[in-house]
C-alpha cells in the first residue's frame, strides 16, 4: 500500500489536472458560441445560392461551362483535408483522417494518384507521414476566426488547377455538425461541381415561385457564380469543422473533469484507507509497548 504522502500528492496533482479541464472546457464551450452561430448564418446563404444555381444550369444546358464537365478519364485527385491545429479533441481529427485515409485507399485500388490541401496541421503531420505530395497548407485557420478570403483563396489555385489539368477532380473532406454530441466526417465532391437538383415544390396550395430573371444570359452568369459556389463550399466546410472542433473539444474535456473526479474519489478513499491502517499500527505499538512495560 503506498504511504499517505504519495497518495496525498497525487490527489494534489489530479486536482490541478482537473482544474485545467474545467477551464479548457470553458474556454471551448464560449468559442463554440461564436463558431455556432456564425455556421447557422451561413447555412441559409449557401442553400439559398445553390437554389439560384441550379436553376441558371438548368437554363444554360450543355453551354453551363467547363467546371460542370466531367473529365473522361480521371488520373489525378486533390484531396482537401480540413482537421484541426490542436489536439485535446477526443476523435475528432482521427475520425476524419480515417475517412480520408478510406477515401484514398478506395481510389488508389483503382489507379488514382492523389495531391492534398491541408487546412489544420493534424492532417498535414499524417499526409507527410504517408508520403503524400502536400499542394498548399492553411494553418491557423480551423477553430481561429477566419474571413472569407481564405476559403477564395484555396478555391481560386483548386480551380486553376482543374482548368490547367493539374488534377482531375477535386474532393474535401470536412466535418458535418450535426448537433452537441455528433459530428460526422464527410467526403464532398468540389470539382467537376456535381448536378445542382432544385427542389420543387409538389403542394399545389405551396406559394408561387417566380422565375429568376437572367440579365446577362444564364452561360456568362454562371461563369461568375460557379467558382463563387467553390469558394462557399470550401468556406461552408471550414465553418463546419471549426464548430466540429470546439464541440469535441468540449465534450472531451468534460469527460476528463469526469474521470478526474472519479480518480479523486478513488484516491480519497485509498488515503483514508492508508491513514486509518497507520493509525492501527500507531495503536498496536502503544498497547504492546504497554504490556511490555507491565511485563
Amino acid at each position: 500500500m503506498p504511504t499517505l504522502k504519495e497518495v496525498k500528492t497525487k490527489i494534489g496533482s489530479i486536482k490541478k489536472t482537473k482544474q485545467i479541464t474545467k477551464a479548457m472546457n470553458m474556454v471551448a464551450a464560449s468559442r463554440l458560441r461564436g463558431a455556432q452561430k456564425t455556421m447557422e448564418g451561413f447555412r441559409p446563404f449557401a442553400g439559398k445560392f445553390a437554389e439560384v444555381l441550379g436553376s441558371l444550369a438548368d437554363k444554360a444546358g450543355e453551354d453551363a461551362g467547363p467546371l460542370l464537365t466531367p473529365r473522361n478519364e480521371v488520373k489525378k485527385i486533390h484531396l482537401v483535408l480540413c482537421t484541426s491545429d490542436r489536439g485535446l479533441c477526443g476523435g475528432f481529427n482521427m475520425n476524419l483522417i480515417e475517412k480520408a485515409r478510406k477515401f484514398m485507399k478506395q481510389k488508389k485500388e483503382e489507379g488514382k494518384e492523389f495531391i492534398v490541401t491541408n487546412f489544420g496541421k493534424k492532417g498535414r503531420d499524417w499526409c507527410r507521414k504517408q508520403g503524400l505530395k502536400i499542394q498548399n497548407q492553411y494553418l491557423g485557420v480551423v477553430g481561429a476566426a477566419f474571413n472569407f478570403n481564405v476559403a477564395t483563396n484555396a478555391g481560386r489555385s483548386l480551380i486553376d488547377g482543374f482548368l490547367a489539368g493539374d488534377w482531375d477532380e477535386v474532393y474535401v473532406v470536412w466535418s458535418n455538425f450535426m448537433g452537441m454530441g455528433k459530428q460526422v466526417p464527410l467526403v464532398q465532391k468540389l470539382l467537376p461541381i456535381p448536378p445542382i437538383e432544385v427542389e420543387k415544390e409538389k403542394d399545389i396550395n405551396a406559394p408561387f415561385q417566380a422565375e429568376h430573371i437572367c440579365e446577362p444570359s444564364p452561360s456568362e452568369l454562371l461563369g461568375e457564380m460557379l467558382p463563387r459556389n467553390v469558394y462557399i463550399q470550401i468556406h461552408r466546410s471550414l465553418l463546419e469543422t471549426s464548430t466540429s472542433e470546439h464541440s469535441a473539444r468540449m465534450a472531451a474535456m468534460d469527460n476528463a473533469s469526469n474521470a478526474c473526479n472519479d480518480i479523486i474519489n478513488e484516491l480519497t478513499l485509498l488515503y483514508n484507507k492508508a491513514r486509518q491502517a497507520a493509525i492501527t499500527a500507531d495503536l498496536m505499538d502503544i498497547v504492546g509497548g504497554a504490556e511490555a512495560l507491565k511485563g
